[in-house]
């Protein structure tokens, strides 16, 4: 792997999609420190960067297959490093396959450090993160990343930082969830007659563009009303209402995909990462929420 700089084979993993995989670890530690359990922070760490290795692979593996198989081109959206010859498959195959191993390594301690429990947790993860690009071409993308990027590891981060999983965390993974499942939404959006011609079916293939429209902006909207909700119910703190602050930036992105109506799909072309930075504005404001219940 020679002649690229540090910072494009970091560029190459599409770092603005990390709060996707980044924010549902930091919530949960959070969370697990707010419920007032022993914990330990090292292994929430290690968790934390390992949840990002694995997403880092998982892109490049990703963008090697599409390219491939014909779904990245020179006139499709989104990732370019290989379109634009900026790396060779075999750099970009490379690349992935260096991240996985020290993921796995990484996992393999964590499994020494912790137990067997999550061993079974990180064999999930690996399998579907391998297991995406095909999965991703007969419409099952979604559910594979609201278990890898949702379900999964915030249950994990759960058993790694108190030696115990807590599914009462799973009431915040409703709304990490859907978001995160909305920035592979607007992507497909996006891309669904050059994901057609490249023989492949997404979600939003077989819902069609107007019924996709619709689905990303209910999933953007779940989030603030399942809290409201949870609240409701008293199954979540009302601290984590904060979030609210958010719904402009929510409002804002749906407004950019109701926009693909008439304007087409240029209107969309970036929504991807913005809905990647609403993931992260989300998210924080969940975790400073769950912050001031502990404290308060």
């Amino acid at each position: 792997m020679k002649g690229h700089t540090i910072k494009e084979w970091i560029l190459a993993t599409r770092p603005w999609s990390f709060p996707a995989s980044a924010m549902p670890v930091i919530v949960t530690i959070v969370f697990v420190w707010s419920q007032g359990y022993q914990m330990s922070w090292g292994l929430g760490l290690m968790a934390l960067v390992n949840i990002i290795l694995v997403h880092a692979a998982g892109n490049v593996w990703s963008d090697y297959h599409d390219y491939k198989k014909g779904v990245d081109a020179d006139d499709t959206y989104g990732v370019r490093i290989l379109t634009d010859k900026q790396f060779t498959p075999k750099e970009v195959l490379a690349l992935s396959v260096t991240l996985q191993v020290l993921a796995v390594l990484m996992g393999l301690l964590m499994v020494w450090l912790t137990g067997i429990t999550l061993l079974w947790f990180g064999l999930a993860g690996i399998a579907l993160s391998l297991l995406y690009p095909p999965l991703k071409y007969a419409a099952l993308g979604d559910l594979v990343i609201m278990a890898c990027y949702s379900v999964l590891p915030m249950l994990g981060t759960t058993f790694i930082c108190c030696g115990k999983i807590v599914p009462e965390v799973l009431w915040l993974a409703v709304p990490i969830g859907s978001i995160t499942v909305a920035i592979l939404h607007a992507n497909n959006t996006r891309d669904i007659e050059t994901d057609q011609r490249a023989g492949i079916r997404t979600f939003p293939i077989l819902a069609t563009r107007s019924e996709a429209i619709r689905i990303y902006v209910c999933e953007l909207i779940i989030p603030y009303a399942w809290l409201l909700f949870m609240t409701l119910l008293h199954l979540v703190s009302p601290w984590t209402l904060l979030t609210i602050i958010t719904l402009p930036l929510a409002l804002k992105n749906c407004k950019q995909m109701l926009a693909c109506k008439t304007e087409g799909i240029k209107a969309i072309a970036r929504l991807d990462e913005a809905t990647a930075k609403l993931q992260l504005a989300f998210s924080l404001m969940l975790a400073l929420g769950l912050t001031l219940k502990a404290l308060t």
